[in-house]
């Protein structure tokens, strides 16, 4: 395998080589608690899976990595796609290095939604509020700073008015910061008479492995056919539920690959308020669709990578 320098790598390597820059992941809130109050008094029929939300039982489980999980993260991440950077440059990156220690948690009870929120959810609430449209500027984009793909990758994915992209209504809703999801989560609980939120890293990461600490939503082995990743040959965004292996064992959609998701636990990054941010993108290699995998991004971030997912209260 040629040896690829990280300044060169493919816009297809964008989120595993570039948005994974959080170098001062060990500031994030290895608690994993956010803005939440205790969900133990949710009961199943508050939280069913006709609404389209599951629930997620109070309990202990396995969140975090260890170095035998890291190890095999590097290693899957330079053999399953020819161009990929070798092992050695992966590992002087220190790309997985500082996740929280593999360990023993507990969680309250949570209810959470079983898919991303789409397109089609979104343009609902645009429409309602005339708030702002998902979008960013070539001069903003250029400015985030973390970025490999170019302005044009970004342009079928920008909305005309109020309407999102043709065909892609059942595609998670990208480019909208941290508060704009929160906005949508306010206006859908208004809708609704409830209360929703986005999820705590720990609960995300709860609801994508399971009790037992598997590193995938199906288990502890890569399978390339398995999520939207960089080898999957999408080379986009793809629809909510389009990849059953990647449905977590709770029945939870897309807790792997297709796009990284925000969470409401908060952290500091580069001196600067941020969020942590769980699961993968479309383009990343597959140690990064790992369960314990985090990494964290300004709060005005804009991205073609970057969906969410809500918790209902």
């Amino acid at each position: 395998m040629a040896k690829l320098k990280l300044q060169s790598v493919p816009k297809t390597l964008h989120s595993g080589l570039v948005l994974a820059l959080c170098l001062g992941l060990a500031q994030c809130d290895a608690s994993g608690t956010g803005p939440q109050k205790s969900q133990d008094k949710i009961s199943r029929s508050e939280c069913a899976v006709e609404s389209g939300f599951i629930l997620i039982e109070a309990g202990e489980f396995i969140a975090g990595s260890d170095r035998k999980e890291q190890d095999y993260a590097y290693q899957i991440s330079a053999d399953t796609v020819p161009t990929a950077p070798d092992e050695q440059e992966l590992r002087q990156s220190r790309w997985f290095d500082n996740e929280p220690e593999r360990e023993m948690r507990s969680q309250p009870t949570f209810c959470i939604s079983r898919n991303l929120v789409t397109n089609a959810d979104y343009q609902s609430f645009i429409q309602a509020t005339d708030h702002q449209p998902p979008g960013i500027s070539e001069a903003d984009y250029q400015n985030q700073g973390f970025l490999v793909h170019p302005y044009s990758t970004v342009a079928p994915y920008l909305w005309q008015g109020n309407q999102h992209p043709a065909g892609d209504a059942k595609h998670p809703v990208v480019l909208l910061s941290y508060a704009d999801a929160q906005a949508y989560a306010q206006w859908k609980g208004k809708q609704d008479g409830t209360t929703y939120r986005l999820p705590t890293a720990l609960e995300w990461e709860k609801a994508a492995r399971g009790t037992k600490g598997q590193y995938f939503p199906w288990g502890d082995q890569w399978q390339d056919d398995a999520t939207n990743w960089a080898g999957s040959g999408q080379d986009r965004t793809s629809e909510i539920g389009a990849y059953p292996l990647s449905r977590s064992p709770y029945g939870v959609e897309d807790m792997a690959g297709n796009v990284f998701e925000y969470t409401s636990t908060r952290t500091e990054r580069k001196g600067k308020p941020a969020t942590v941010m769980k699961g993968c993108g479309w383009d990343d290699l597959p140690g990064f669709c790992r369960a314990a995998y985090r990494h964290a991004r300004p709060l005005g971030s804009r991205h073609i990578l970057f969906g969410f997912r809500l918790v209902k209260e």
